[in-house]
């Protein structure tokens, strides 16, 4: 049973860190229909906690009742991570999305670089659910990392072929699928499932349906998929895909498209979406916002007279990926050098910030040839993109992004996995992006440094 009293508010009140278990006590009051909050102490917390008159002592029986309240408030904080708020588990057992904190780690900002493959080209890279960092590459292979990307293990063979992206962490379940075309696309596309965080693999049968103009997507060169968090579509699996209108010749961009495919089973069946709301699109990226909106991002190689294929281009949607709308271009982050009309595949990723809608971006910042790989971070959504940093001024292509899971070792990094002579993998955390320059396209939130 939860007391009504001033003993446990005084002990909290004597204690400044305590506001937010504060909080949490109110509300198990607030549930027991038995007693009600004093007046007193739901009027205002702390800068914080509530004001009472402590100068009395406890007895013991009150002295035992403050500290189980205090204790099951805990507990209840434990479980819940916040205030009448379940914020989801993954497979693993911890949680989906943690605190800013673990990002901003204690302000101090970090940032280190690997070569991890040689030779070859296209990345993507994923977290397990257990912290593993994979970083996958053309061919296809991976290396994982268990200490959260200090070490790498040696190259495991996933599947022989050509590099689809797109590969997914399931959350529900812990599985990883990885999308592997027989050529370079259009091309029959196998996927390959690992059990056990990408240290064996195994082909698995799918089905995937065809899109509304009756075209079944491929799969190169996509960013990661992702598993869906929130809203009636939670657990949904997925990733961006494209139509190359039978041929990847130049004489045929104009017919491209972006799409994407999802799975409500786990990834034997696939729906494809509509087209995105754009023609000469490829090379996709999808992130979920905290409202369950789906935000894709994508490159452009063509655009119709008097549009910018230089820019990147964007859409949203309600229904779980299924349709699209509200197309625009996002002027502030370029699709690749700026010489030409071709663009470059970029990643993407929401933080796992519980109720902040974080996304980081990254493409080349170069007015010709591919350099200086940069990324750009957006507090609201992707409304806005007010500040970028450089990660690496010398040779940088086709990029992918991903970040760590609370409780595990990969916690508070960012992954950006990229093509430099074979591939580099850079690890940095929020506090060294915010010491970057301003972009002038909106204002960094004062959240930030509450």
């Amino acid at each position: 049973m939860f007391f009504e009293g001033t003993a446990a508010a005084c002990y909290l009140e004597a204690r400044p860190e305590s506001g937010y278990i504060w909080k949490l006590y109110k509300q198990k009051l607030a549930r027991n229909n038995n007693e009600r909050v004093r007046d007193n102490a739901a009027s205002t917390a702390y800068d914080g906690a509530p004001r009472h008159n402590c100068k009395g002592r406890f007895g013991y029986q009150e002295r035992s009742m403050m500290m189980r309240t205090i204790l099951l408030t805990v507990m209840a904080l434990a479980v819940t991570g916040a205030p009448g708020k379940d914020r989801g588990r993954t497979a693993a057992g911890h949680p989906a999305e943690g605190k800013l904190e673990s990002f901003l780690g204690m302000g101090e900002p970090k940032l280190d670089i690997q070569q991890v493959h040689k030779g070859g080209r296209f990345p993507n890279i994923l977290v397990a659910v257990d912290g593993t960092v994979l970083a996958l590459w053309g061919g296809v292979k991976v290396r994982r990392s268990e200490d959260g990307g200090e070490t790498w293990g040696p190259e495991i063979m996933v599947g022989k072929g050509f590099m689809g992206g797109g590969a997914i962490v399931n959350e529900t379940n812990g599985e990883i699928l990885a999308f592997v075309e027989k050529n370079h696309p259009p091309n029959p596309v196998t996927v390959y499932r690992s059990k056990d965080h990408g240290k064996t693999w195994s082909a698995m049968e799918v089905v995937i349906k065809p899109d509304t103009n009756g075209n079944v997507p491929s799969m190169h060169m996509n960013e990661h998929g992702i598993t869906l968090r929130h809203g009636k579509h939670k657990g949904r699996l997925l990733r961006p895909a494209r139509d190359y209108a039978g041929s990847n010749h130049r004489s045929k961009w104009p017919e491209h498209y972006t799409t994407a495919i999802y799975s409500d089973d786990g990834g034997n069946t696939w729906q494809t979406s509509d087209p995105f709301p754009a023609m000469g699109t490829g090379e996709a990226t999808v992130a979920e916002l905290s409202d369950g909106r789906i935000y894709y991002n994508s490159r452009r190689h063509w655009a119709p007279e008097g549009k910018n294929p230089r820019r990147r281009w964007t859409a949203w949607s309600e229904d779980g990926g299924k349709t699209w709308k509200d197309l625009a271009i996002c002027e502030v982050l370029p699709d690749g050098d700026q010489i030409r009309d071709y663009g470059l595949m970029g990643g993407l990723v929401r933080l796992p910030v519980y109720g902040r809608d974080i996304l980081i971006f990254s493409n080349i910042e170069s007015p010709a040839g591919r350099h200086h790989g940069t990324v750009w971070a957006s507090f609201d959504g992707g409304k806005t993109w007010p500040i970028k940093r450089l990660v690496y001024e010398g040779s940088f292509a086709y990029s992918s992004l991903n970040a760590g899971r609370p409780e595990t070792k990969s916690e508070g990094w960012i992954y950006l996995h990229f093509e430099s002579g074979g591939s580099k993998v850079a690890r940095f955390n929020l506090s060294w992006l915010l010491k970057g320059e301003k972009t002038g396209d909106g204002e960094l939130p004062k959240w930030l440094s509450q």
